[in-house]
């Protein structure tokens, strides 16, 4: 009999890896944060339930996590760059 994975653990996953990819945006690290978030607390509750998926709800949480830091990182120097920039007077 197969069991059934958990949903939140691949919506975890899946998200994470979206916010990964947002980072390479630089005003869609907005986006990205917002998804690790998400992506974030659907690991956690997956985690807190059944064990099914288990291993897919950590590798959400860790890549949720690293995302929320190099896109808050990304979003960061790119509202410096523009603020830089504006401050140049062109």
């Amino acid at each position: 009999m197969q069991q059934e994975t958990n949903g939140k653990a691949v919506a975890s996953l899946v998200l994470g890896i979206l916010a990964m990819v947002f980072v390479f945006f630089g005003w869609g690290a907005i986006f990205g944060i917002l998804l690790g978030i998400i992506g974030l607390v659907l690991g956690i509750n997956a985690k807190k339930g059944t064990t099914v998926g288990s291993g897919m709800a950590t590798a959400g949480i860790v890549l949720s996590i690293i995302a929320i830091a190099i896109c808050a990182i990304a979003f960061i120097a790119c509202v410096a760059c523009i603020g830089a920039i504006g401050s140049m007077g062109y």
